[in-house]
């Protein structure tokens, strides 16, 4: 399967914020349109369409290590509704997780989601994601030391 992390841009950033989860899935994520508005006001933050072939399915967004935050973390991992629990996000967060690892002055990546997204905290503890015990803004932080 061919899933690609690509720059989003002037010729794609409108099918980004066209993309929607199921409705009882998004008091877990922030939208789109706010999180590319988001990267333009905090540069730390690195949003990326998610393609399979040449078909946009989904999105995430990363944080880089600044003055602001002291290590990397996933600020956003979303598969459109249309193409859910076909493993895209998964290998999407693989893909994500082996560009991080190239920066080896670090050995952790961070992310956090609401404590009733039984989906995605089961997908991040197959992915070696463990609980930091901490809560943040009401969701749970969970670390990938490697």
């Amino acid at each position: 399967m061919s899933i690609q992390l690509l720059e989003i841009n002037r010729n794609n950033w409108e099918q980004v914020i066209s993309l929607n989860v199921h409705d009882e899935q998004n008091s877990f994520i922030a939208s789109n349109l706010y999180s590319l508005a988001q990267s333009k006001y905090e540069p730390e933050c690195k949003p990326l369409a998610i393609y399979k072939d040449c078909l946009l399915v989904g999105f995430v967004m990363y944080v880089v290590p600044s003055v602001q935050v002291d290590d990397y973390w996933i600020f956003r991992l979303m598969i459109d509704k249309n193409y859910q629990q076909k493993g895209y996000g998964k290998i999407a967060l693989q893909q994500l997780i082996d560009l991080i690892k190239q920066d080896k002055d670090y050995n952790k990546i961070y992310l956090s989601f609401k404590p009733e997204n039984h989906i995605a905290k089961t997908m991040y503890e197959r992915m070696g994601f463990i609980s930091t015990g901490k809560i943040e803004d009401g969701e749970i932080v969970y670390v990938l030391n490697y």
